[in-house]
């Protein structure tokens, strides 16, 4: 499968979860006519990787895709978050990226977020390598999970998560994801760490 093929792939995969039309960002992330894009989800639809509506991925068509799962509070966006995004997105074709609501973010960091949970989804989405974000689910993280089923699961060097956790929730689900543990190059970087020494700062001034 050539690359513009894939790319429409991966926005009709993405479109199909937010619900949106997909034809501004094919022409957005491939720039080409409109009528290369008809010619080439005209074969897609031929070699069965898309239903005849030319819209709904197929069941080979979505085995064509490697979607990758990352997840976090996101609260203030600093290096090491674009590190592991940009790693988690190396290892598939499409990067989702689930967004602690509120009420989860201040079970997390016993603090309230600075910005609200559709503020960082906003600042989350503007990230090149990320194909698509959600708030996530308070009562049960694998409802998302269950909605996006990924291939892949990659957890943050500081997420407390256990893989066990995760992979025992996928049989739940019917999902043989496989969960990667990303690495930071610098792991002291870190939203709360980040707020407390800017607070420190005003307060010193």
């Amino acid at each position: 499968m050539e690359q513009n093929q894939k790319i429409i792939l991966s926005i009709l995969y993405v479109c199909q979860i937010e619900g949106t039309k997909p034809i501004e960002k094919i022409k957005e992330k491939t720039i080409i006519s409109d009528d290369e894009i008809k010619s080439k989800i005209d074969e897609l639809v031929k070699n069965q990787f898309l239903e005849e509506d030319g819209n709904t991925l197929t069941e080979l068509g979505r085995n064509a895709l490697q979607v990758v799962l990352a997840g976090g509070v996101f609260d203030i966006i600093h290096p090491g978050h674009i590190h592991t995004l940009n790693s988690a997105k190396a290892l598939g074709d499409i990067l989702v990226v689930v967004v602690a609501t509120d009420n989860t973010a201040v079970k997390m960091k016993k603090r309230k977020p600075l910005h609200s949970q559709e503020q960082r989804k906003e600042l989350v989405n503007s990230l090149s390598m990320v194909d698509l974000c959600l708030i996530g689910q308070e009562d049960d993280i694998f409802k998302t999970v269950n909605n996006v089923r990924p291939e892949i699961i990659a957890l943050g060097y500081d997420q407390v998560h256990q893989e066990k956790f995760i992979t025992d929730g996928c049989k739940r689900i019917n999902l043989d994801a496989r969960v990667a543990r990303l690495q930071s190059p610098i792991p002291e970087s870190s939203s709360s760490k980040i707020q407390k020494e800017y607070g420190e700062s005003i307060h010193g001034i």
